[in-house]
């Protein structure tokens, strides 16, 4: 499967459950909701205090499966390397995050101080594997 196949499923079904590995090696699972962003990497907001975010910065591999509104059916499972990325450097892509899935926000200040009251952070995980059914 290609990655643009992958992309392209990705925009179309956000949500997705995403597994890191915790410290003793057990796996640890989130529902989240993805994007693709500018550099073809999927991204995913999520707190700085988040277990997700220790798991990847300890080790940065991650596994998600994206599932379709009707869960029978099309899904897609991709794999890769994650990196984490903190405020301040993480707003802008908070902001394209926010635009890729929602459009464009009512108050962009009220957004971002909510992100840095929040100590959001970006995951980005690129797609080295990809397997599923789509159609």
């Amino acid at each position: 499967m290609a990655d643009f196949d992958a992309q392209g499923f990705i925009r179309d079904n956000p949500a997705a459950v995403l597994a890191t590995r915790r410290a003793d090696g057990r796996i640890q699972t989130s529902p989240i909701v993805g994007a693709i962003d500018d550099d073809g990497l999927i991204a995913i907001s999520t707190r700085e205090t988040a277990a997700k975010t220790r798991n990847l910065r300890r080790d940065p591999w991650a596994t998600l499966t994206f599932l379709n509104p009707q869960f029978y059916g099309s899904w897609l499972h991709v794999e890769g390397p994650a990196e984490v990325i903190s405020l301040p450097d993480a707003m802008e892509p908070l902001v394209t995050y926010y635009r890729s899935l929602s459009g464009e926000h009512p108050d962009w200040d009220e957004y971002r101080q909510s992100m840095t009251d929040q100590k959001r952070v970006i995951l980005r995980v690129k797609i080295e594997g990809a397997v599923g059914t789509l159609g």
